[in-house]
């Protein structure tokens, strides 16, 4: 959220937190800035698929997998704009049962159109994502934030809504979270 503004994530890690950057746009695998480490590696709701050449396809993991992979078991803070593909890997967070491992979760959410690999009509997709959110909350996640981007479109599944925007970043709280 907000590539050119790292001040939270600067906040952090001078804070003492172990801070993990994912941008699959990177040139190198991994690397080391200061307190921050980056990652060329893209949250995703699947893993790469073995039938398709590394070579040809993305970076992409589940965070289930990128969790294993880094030997981590918790996450303190995820925030994360995945560019519409947040309801997929917010459906595959709920799914996989990582969510108990989230403190904290902020996430860009973008309503202009339906998403990756969401399909139906506007009344369905609106169902959908209304699962999703009812899913977070019945794992124990409280929202106390709301932010609309007012630079972004006035989009709802690509209708002109006044007072409206095309993304939210929403932040919610675990309140089960107790940190090892």
């Amino acid at each position: 959220l907000g590539v050119d503004d790292r001040s939270m994530d600067h906040f952090l890690a001078q804070s003492g937190c172990e801070v993990h950057c994912f941008d699959p746009s990177l040139e190198q695998p991994h690397l080391q800035k200061a307190e921050i480490w980056f990652h060329r590696i893209s949250v995703d709701w699947r893993d790469p698929s073995p039938a398709i050449l590394p070579k040809r396809q993305a970076n992409n993991k589940k965070l289930a997998t990128i969790l294993d992979d880094f030997g981590h078991r918790e996450v303190d803070v995820l925030k994360a704009d995945m560019e519409s593909a947040e309801w997929k890997i917010l459906e595959n967070l709920v799914l996989e049962g990582v969510l108990d491992s989230v403190g904290q979760l902020l996430l860009e959410l973008h309503l202009h159109w339906a998403g990756f690999e969401v399909a139906g009509d506007d009344p369905s997709v609106v169902r959908y994502w209304f699962s999703l959110l009812k899913e977070l909350e019945r794992a124990s996640f409280r929202l106390f934030h709301v932010h609309n981007n007012p630079k972004k479109p006035h989009l709802f599944l690509h209708k002109n809504i006044l007072n409206a925007s095309s993304a939210y970043t929403l932040s919610w709280v675990n309140t089960r979270w107790k940190p090892s």
